[in-house]
């Protein structure tokens, strides 16, 4: 590659703390714009990053015809609205996960996105890291066995624990399943490699969200995988997978530092530490994107992943209100 990518940043989330610095050391990458519907606040963004550009409300930093590709850390209820714009515009977007709040909304925005010859991929960062690449080799290569069941966690202390937060907002599609859940269900479906079948959960609700859930996933084949997310309990964020032949435990799995580690434990041997450092998956994302926009190629993690993991989170979201297991529907 040898043109860099020109972004955009729709809105002035706290997120962007992070993805801040990864824009400035990515070498494919030119951050040249923010937008918020306030012109102080973006100026104030633009100016704290040193950000060329910055716009008092999202359509016009969409109507920049040097911004390449736009990053959407919105709300959850108005990815799909935005991404849509921003798309209309010929810009291809990051777009923090959820893709959308639920699967059919999905798969309508993938769709047209496709139809404006964009490339759209969900903003999950782990996916990119090489310590997961390194993991993907050592379960497909037999390392563990068979694998039989996965578990995973992500909670955090949501603090303050205010109403106004837009987590807590149902009308902006708030809730821990899809603010944290989605990566142990993810993960879940990543280890596997397969598609649960069957789901049952168990939620704690407040101001109309969850707050707190723990779901078992079952497999066809018997196979199984649990998890839990919340805002109530500490900062938690493992992934364990169990084989035939051993377990393999993930720490810091989606936000891991600079020492990624896994630990591998076998009958008769002794504990084995796998250790990638100096690695920043944010980076690695956002040159991965670069790089299937420059030559043309798909993305990935591809934009149907998100789909398939939003029926599990679908039907995980109906079993805990309804209290009773639910199928994950295809369609």
């Amino acid at each position: 590659m040898e043109k860099k990518l020109r972004w955009g940043i729709l809105g002035v989330a706290n997120i962007n703390n992070r993805l801040l610095p990864a824009f400035a050391r990515a070498a494919h990458t030119q951050l040249i714009a923010i937008a918020s519907r306030s012109l102080d606040r973006a100026r104030s963004a633009a100016a704290a990053a040193t950000i060329p550009r910055a716009y008092g409300s999202y359509e016009a930093l969409l109507d920049d015809q040097d911004i390449d590709a736009v990053y959407n850390p919105l709300p959850n209820a108005l990815h799909g609205e935005w991404t849509r714009k921003a798309a209309e515009r010929g810009k291809h977007v990051l777009r923090e996960k959820p893709l959308a709040p639920t699967a059919t909304e999905a798969q309508g925005v993938i769709a047209f996105c496709r139809s404006k010859h964009v490339c759209l991929m969900e903003g999950f960062m782990w996916p990119h890291h090489p310590r997961t690449a390194k993991l993907r080799q050592f379960l497909d290569g037999g390392g563990i066995g068979a694998i039989r069941r996965v578990a995973g966690s992500f909670t955090f202390p949501l603090q303050p624990f205010d109403p106004a937060n837009i987590r807590l907002q149902p009308q902006l599609a708030g809730g821990s399943l899809l603010d944290v859940g989605c990566y142990p269900v993810f993960g879940i479906r990543w280890a596997f490699g397969a598609e649960p079948v069957r789901v049952f959960a168990a939620a704690e609700y407040q101001h109309g969200v969850d707050v707190a859930m723990s779901g078992l996933l079952s497999f066809s084949d018997g196979r199984t995988g649990a998890f839990d997310c919340g805002f109530k309990l500490p900062l938690r964020g493992w992934l364990e997978i169990t084989g035939t032949d051993g377990v393999v435990t993930v720490p810091e799995m989606w936000l891991p530092s600079p020492r990624a580690t896994f630990y591998v434990q076998r009958e008769s041997r002794p504990p084995e530490e796998v250790v990638v450092e100096g690695e920043d998956q944010i980076v690695h994302m956002l040159e991965d994107f670069a790089r299937a926009v420059s030559r043309g190629e798909p993305v990935q993690p591809a934009p149907e992943e998100a789909v398939r993991t939003l029926r599990v989170m679908d039907a995980l979201a109906r079993s805990a209100r309804a209290k009773i297991p639910m199928d994950v529907l295809i369609s």
